[in-house]
């Protein structure tokens, strides 16, 4: 399997790299950064350098060729403003969305986050919520698209050791879980095309990722 993923860098990004890799799938991360390329080899990623807040359509399909699948695990990141969440979170999934399209790649996983589904509550920081718009937005115009797309909205996000189990469905008590965790759950969701078409809420759980996959994918059908 020959899987694009933006935002290579970001630390998801990198554990589903590793991932990919060690199945002895190609795994292709979009950088904006030339600087990170190192990482991203040692990840045994091919790095692409690629920024999706200035390129266009045409550029970003020429990197999808012959993929199977693309992966929206970009983000503006922490101590960015407002605008660039709009650019990066929400304008940038739908730049990937326009060029899967064009190059005719199927299979788009979007990472977004638990919380977009209710509006901001009153007093909530400006950026956040700005952050949560972008990825509700993201979600909406991707979600739109005939595409086979599968949402996975992730919990508050950890960096400890992945637990290997975890629950996940159309709705989950909030909750947080392991980056390692949701690289995983995304290279299952990968392996199981009968995911496509649902939006998915992550934390860590009971179950074992497998199960866990197979368990929504069969209660789709």
């Amino acid at each position: 399997m020959r899987v694009v993923i933006a935002g290579g860098h970001g630390k998801i990004a990198k554990l589903l790299e590793r991932e990919l890799a060690g199945r002895g799938d190609t795994a292709v991360g979009l950088i904006r950064n030339p600087d990170h390329a190192a990482a991203l080899r040692a990840a045994g990623a091919h790095p692409v350098v690629c920024d999706l807040e200035t390129s266009d359509v045409t550029t970003v399909a020429g990197h999808l060729t012959d993929a199977d699948a693309v992966v929206f695990a970009a983000g503006a990141g922490p101590g960015s403003g407002a605008d660039r969440k709009d650019t990066v979170d929400r304008a940038a999934a739908v730049l990937l969305a326009d060029a899967a399209q064009a190059a005719g790649v199927r299979r788009y996983l979007l990472v977004s986050s638990m919380g977009v589904d209710s509006p901001p509550s009153p007093g909530t920081d400006e950026v956040w919520a700005a952050y949560l718009r972008a990825k509700k937005a993201a979600e909406d115009d991707v979600t739109g698209r005939d595409l086979d797309v599968t949402v996975l909205r992730p919990g508050r996000l950890t960096d400890d050791e992945p637990a290997g189990r975890v629950e996940l469905a159309r709705h989950v008590t909030p909750g947080q879980v392991t980056r390692a965790d949701v690289a995983r759950v995304l290279l299952a969701l990968l392996y199981d095309p009968a995911t496509a078409g649902q939006t998915l809420e992550l934390v860590s759980g009971d179950t074992p990722i497998a199960d866990a996959v197979h368990a929504v994918a069969t209660r789709r059908g």
